[in-house]
């Protein structure tokens, strides 16, 4: 039950537009919404019978310590401050959809000489076109992969380009048409970045239009090859379409949202509709989930649509309305510069679409239904296999790679239910090892990695089971580690990879835990092994691509990195006024003083030519 100062607080809630802010009961903002009316949609959560209750309000009954409201002029400007405070404040039941820097776009920068399309995190307002969010990598790299499959845009960096001297593979398979060194007609160039963009914004007939156009005028002035090659586009194209179910004849972009919801486990499926045609499919799940589901749409749109440079439709299909329709209307106009049309349909053909978008999500969750329990299966046979209370859920495993024993790193992985769980994977650069020793190198980062659960650091929570890749020599250093630091209670176990005896008879994976001389006898191929192998070979890999990623920046380290009184800045300008390191060493004061000032030229001209002072000309 609620406090008697917190209903009184209900009471005297204003009935103007803004967020409402949920603490507990030590003051930590726990969830952040929106009102059309603050009093009666914050009273909407304590009343009897409400409809709410399965998810959200016994929560609020345990934890609520203050309510805390912001008004404010309208409903736009409510769901702007809303999303601010999720953004600011992480609450803990607003869903946890991933922040914009984790969603990919693809930049189009038709300004430039020859533009070329590239993948990019975060858009910026730099006067480029830019299409997506895209929810996965994946995603973004398909339709990239697509256009350069099918038109002749450069793929190569600005300074790649610059550099070049003869044509590059792509080119040779016909993928480019290698401006950076061939006379290559500017205007035909343009037209290719045009047919792109068309393609991407789904505008599929207007470009096969457009194709046959130029095809037909290339063969009446006899250019039999460039007409073979518009041919090929057109043939490519019209594949792509007839993959795509028809929607409706409309030339209306749309985006229709479908949720599909078991307890506090939601999928949310987006169906790009352009031009006519269903052109994507983009999918969210999301665990936990502890609103309602219109709150729930509501924030996904937000997450979906603030993002810089998001690609914002003329209509917004969504299943329910959420509370502040007309806030949500006028934030997405602002966003796009026009009005978009916000539609919960009952009939007509937008309701077969948003029909359509629910049965895609219902399908995705009964997908993600079916990995979790065959998780949850091999689990059950990993915990069979080693005498485990309980089948672990969360696994994380440790991995040590080094380069010819220099730069050595430790990487830490975690799965859980199964599955890659990227936000607990942890790269260790190991300081007390550059000889190539293991053990010491495995020391030294399971120290610090169970020491940081021992203190209670936030995100270092200990796993249900620990395994370290190797053999009885890792397994021993695991248990020193775990004896000096007085954790007793933590499963542990070692995986060792596939080998040949003295026989030269292959030995598959073994398991070895404490206490025991002879490994576990576990069934080659059996579930409970497969789990143990898919938590082993992503720590092998994670831990590789940590020690290659570190290599790459040692490399990448010049002897600029260590002039006095020069940073990152003034390293950059240094290179591109003389080309490069040598020429900064062979420069003279007064060549150095126009780059960088008369004080730091005099300190990188001495790292130079040590013993050697050199006078400005105009003290000579």
């Amino acid at each position: 039950m609620l406090s008697e100062e917190l209903q009184a607080r209900l009471d005297t809630l204003p009935t103007a537009p803004g967020c409402y802010v949920f603490k507990n009961k030590k003051g930590v903002i726990i969830y952040v919404g929106k009102a059309k009316s603050l009093r009666a949609r914050v009273r909407q959560y304590f009343q009897p019978g409400s409809s709410d209750y399965r998810y959200f309000v016994p929560l609020l009954e345990r934890t609520l310590g203050d309510i805390e409201t912001v008004v404010t002029a309208s409903e736009k400007e409510a769901v702007l401050l809303e999303n601010s405070l999720i953004k600011q404040h992480h609450p803990k039941y607003n869903v946890r959809l991933r922040d914009d820097k984790d969603y990919l776009s693809v930049r189009l920068d038709k300004k430039a000489e020859w533009p070329r399309l590239q993948i990019v995190r975060r858009p910026r307002v730099d006067g480029a076109e830019y299409f997506g969010p895209y929810p996965s990598a994946t995603d973004a790299r398909r339709t990239l992969q697509l256009v350069n499959r099918h038109f002749q845009l450069r793929t190569c960096n600005d300074d790649e380009f610059a550099a070049r001297t003869r044509p590059c593979l792509e080119h040779q398979i016909k993928r480019c048409s290698a401006p950076c060194v061939l006379p290559v007609d500017k205007a035909d160039y343009d037209a290719q970045v045009r047919y792109v963009e068309l393609f991407l914004r789904g505008r599929s007939t207007e470009l096969v239009a457009g194709l046959e156009r130029e095809m037909k005028a290339a063969a009446r002035d006899l250019e039999y090859e460039r007409a073979g090659r518009l041919r090929d586009q057109i043939s490519a194209v019209q594949r792509v379409t007839e993959t795509q179910r028809v929607a409706e004849v409309s030339d209306r972009d749309r985006d229709v949202f479908g949720l599909y919801r078991e307890g506090d486990c939601a999928v949310v499926t987006v169906l790009l509709v352009r031009d006519g045609f269903v052109r994507d499919t983009q999918t969210v799940t999301l665990a936990r989930v502890e609103i309602p589901d219109d709150e729930l749409i509501a924030q996904v749109l937000q997450s979906r649509y603030a993002a810089e440079g998001a690609t914002i439709p003329d209509e917004v299909v969504i299943p329910l309305e959420p509370e502040g329709i007309e806030g949500v209307r006028e934030w997405l106009a602002e966003a796009r510069g026009k009005a978009v049309a916000v539609a919960v349909p009952q009939r007509g053909s937008k309701s077969q679409l948003l029909a359509m978008a629910t049965e895609n999500a219902q399908h995705a969750f009964r997908e993600r239904g079916v990995r979790v329990k065959q998780a949850e299966g091999h689990a059950e046979a990993l915990a069979k296999a080693l005498g485990l209370e309980k089948a672990p859920v969360t696994i994380e495993c440790v991995d040590i790679s080094h380069h010819a024993g220099d730069e050595t790193v430790g990487g830490l992985v975690c799965l859980r239910d199964g599955m890659p769980y990227k936000a607990r994977y942890r790269g260790f650069h190991v300081r007390t090892e550059a000889t190539g020793n293991d053990y010491r190198a495995m020391y030294e980062v399971l120290s610090r990695r169970f020491r940081r659960a021992k203190n209670g650091d936030d995100g270092w929570d200990f796993p249900d089971l620990f395994v370290v890749d190797g053999g009885r020599g890792q397994l021993g250093i695991a248990q020193t580690v775990l004896q000096e630091l007085g954790i007793t209670n933590l499963a542990v176990c070692a995986l060792a990879k596939e080998r040949e005896n003295v026989l030269g008879e292959k030995v598959v994976d073994r398991v070895y835990q404490p206490g025991r001389k002879n490994p576990v006898t576990i069934r080659e191929n059996g579930a409970a092994l497969v789990l143990l192998a898919r938590a082993r070979d992503e720590a092998h890999r994670f831990a590789n691509k940590t020690r290659e990623a570190l290599l790459k920046r040692k490399q990448l380290r010049s002897e600029l990195d260590v002039l006095p009184g020069i940073g990152t800045r003034l390293r950059v300008s240094l290179l591109r006024h003389f080309g490069s390191v040598s020429k900064v060493a062979e420069a003279t004061l007064a060549e150095l003083t126009a780059v960088v000032g008369a004080q730091r030229a005099r300190g990188v001209y001495e790292h130079f030519h040590p013993g050697v002072i050199q006078l400005p000309e105009h003290d000579a």
